[in-house]
């Protein structure tokens, strides 16, 4: 699934205003992002893509992992989303890692909540943080509020 990411854009990183990435306390980037709908606008592509569903992502010309998650639900196996998060967040530091479900609120918002966590941010705090920096509605049922207040790096 891997091609030469130099070949999608120069930056290493994506901007601070590109649409859904979250800026961690940190300063990483990690994009947010709905796969129902299209890239967005202006054709930077991740390095890292995290795709967050209950059935194998579509192929992609970048590196891209895969975590089993139905929709509204919790992941299938929880020490590979901690494996999986950490990968994103550490590759966060000098990539473009994007993270993205079906619509790109509910397992976006609680694997963002989960990085936040990485990289600081309380786990008790980690769901208003993503509500305030990424999307109003991230994190969408109760058990994934719990999920992330119980998330330990």
């Amino acid at each position: 699934m891997s091609q030469d990411s130099s070949s999608f854009s120069n930056s290493s990183t994506w901007q601070p205003d590109d649409p859904g990435v979250l800026r961690l306390p940190s300063g990483r980037l990690v994009r947010g992002r709905g796969l129902r709908r299209p890239l967005p606008e202006g054709g930077t592509t991740p390095h890292l893509g995290l795709y967050l569903l209950g059935k194998p992502p579509p192929e992609v010309p970048w590196d891209a992992r895969w975590l089993r998650w139905p929709d509204f639900r919790l992941p299938s196996d929880r020490d590979a989303a901690r494996t999986l998060l950490r990968e994103a967040w550490q590759r966060a530091a000098d990539e473009r890692v994007e993270v993205a479900c079906g619509g790109g609120r509910g397992r976006t918002g609680t694997a963002l909540a989960c990085v936040a966590v990485l990289d600081g941010v309380p786990a008790a705090e980690a769901v208003a943080f993503v509500r305030a920096h990424y999307d109003r509605h991230a994190v969408e049922t109760p058990w994934q509020r719990r999920y992330v207040q119980r998330f330990t790096p």
